[in-house]
């Protein structure tokens, strides 16, 4: 793969993978703690509050797991420091 530093798949994970996506498609592990999480509603991903606590729910984002969303990442964690 094309700048393979972006991207890492670990197949052996007992959680992988840890979102639903279509089987066949490459699903990046290198984020797999999400780094946007912290920006709370700015992380640009999909994502809802739910429960009582309005706890952030990202069940539903695989933005950081797509391989083509490197580049935004990146980006964005440089625009928050």
């Amino acid at each position: 793969m094309e700048n393979s530093h972006k991207y890492f798949s670990n197949r052996s994970c007992k959680y992988f993978p840890c979102h639903a996506v279509e089987s066949g498609s490459d699903f990046n592990c290198l984020f797999c703690y999400c780094p946007l999480y912290a920006l709370g509603d700015k992380c640009g991903g999909n994502f809802k509050f739910s429960g009582e606590k309005a706890l952030k729910n990202c069940v539903d984002c695989i933005l950081p797991h797509d391989p083509e969303y490197y580049d935004s990442v990146m980006s964005k964690l440089r625009d928050c420091g």
